[in-house]
């Protein structure tokens, strides 16, 4: 079976609550719990738990083989990247890495895995995806966050929060092509296309910034910076989200919108990509604990079903998914997961 991939812990043995139905065309958004040690699997038609990998100590990013056949996760607790069989949920093998990952990005061929090392002085281990081996590290200026590669596969766009960097490591050579100095740290990025499959903006969400910028990839500068609405909430704000109140985006698979969540408006913003003019907004549910103040969902990471009709954003205070309509602009489900999900990524077997 082929499959398309859409950019959108310390037990050594990874535990399967079910193999995945075998269907000839199916989906699956798979979601990795920050704080917990398992990762859930929803199948887009029914949105419900299908399978739940256990045995995973502190998750972080998730992605997925060429053909399908593989699961794999940055594992933080023992800086590896954990290879996983995708029917199973069996555990392959765990990839030593140079130090202490964060994401995961995926070659458009296949044959490569991409993973961020947040660390200093910063670096892109590179694993072969056949002999699941680490080949190289790319040299980065500062510790990485997120990575992703651009629509046509020509290029790796990396993050750096504590250098305000934003990387283009060219992936015929694997060395920087170009830099962007934000005032503001980089966090979750989503690129858009232009129509024959080139890298057009890059949609980056900023330290302290509840709302995101855009680089014109070809001017190689930042042409606009948007400020999410205020939706006044009330939405009470701990010290460690304040840091970072917009974080999750994503640009939908038709090309036309732009999803953008917010921890202190408990939101998710809807915008048009041929103006960047808002849509429309999705309220989230709200949290409620004796003896405190009001408290969100959290909303976190972004992710699509193949056909663009559902966006997917976890919660990580709710312990959760969102499943929204994106025509209707309406929640279809909130489905449980595990505890504070975060990084989330769909997978379309064919």
């Amino acid at each position: 079976m082929a499959a398309i991939h859409r950019l959108l812990g310390y037990a050594s043995i990874a535990l399967a609550l079910a193999p995945l139905p075998a269907l000839a065309t199916s989906a699956f958004v798979y979601v990795t719990n920050s704080a917990g040690d398992a990762i859930h699997v929803v199948d887009t038609t029914t949105n419900k738990v299908v399978q739940v990998i256990g045995g995973i100590e502190a998750a972080h990013g998730i992605n997925f083989a060429a053909d399908g056949s593989k699961v794999y996760v940055s594992n933080e607790s023992t800086a590896t990247l954990d290879v996983f069989d995708q029917k199973s949920g069996k555990l392959i093998k765990k990839v030593a890495l140079s130090a202490h990952p964060n994401n995961i990005a995926v070659s458009r061929d296949g044959k490569r895995i991409f993973v961020a090392i947040a660390r200093e002085p910063g670096a892109v281990d590179v694993v072969d995806a056949a002999t699941l081996t680490r080949t190289k590290s790319i040299p980065v200026h500062g510790r990485l966050h997120n990575i992703y590669v651009t629509p046509d596969g020509k290029f790796l766009i990396a993050g750096s929060i504590p250098k305000k960097l934003l990387t283009v490591i060219d992936l015929t050579t694997d060395t920087v092509a170009w830099e962007y100095l934000f005032d503001k740290g980089v966090r979750p990025m989503t690129i858009e296309a232009n129509p024959d499959g080139s890298t057009k903006r890059i949609f980056v969400q900023l330290s302290d910034t509840d709302g995101f910028a855009v680089i014109d990839f070809a001017k190689r500068e930042e042409v606009a910076r948007i400020t999410l609405p205020n939706l006044h909430t009330g939405v009470e704000m701990d010290a460690g989200r304040a840091a970072a109140p917009s974080h999750g985006i994503g640009v939908a698979p038709n090309g036309k919108t732009l999803w953008v969540t917010s921890i202190p408006q408990n939101a998710v913003f809807v915008y048009s990509l041929a103006n960047l003019s808002l849509l429309g907004q999705v309220a989230l549910p709200d949290l409620k604990l004796p003896g405190r103040g009001l408290g969100g969902a959290i909303p976190n990471w972004v992710t699509f079903a193949p056909d663009g009709k559902t966006v997917y954003i976890s919660n990580a205070g709710l312990r959760s998914v969102s499943a929204i309509d994106t025509e209707t602009m309406k929640l279809r489900a909130v489905i449980p997961v595990g505890e504070v999900p975060k990084r989330i990524n769909t997978l379309v077997m064919r």
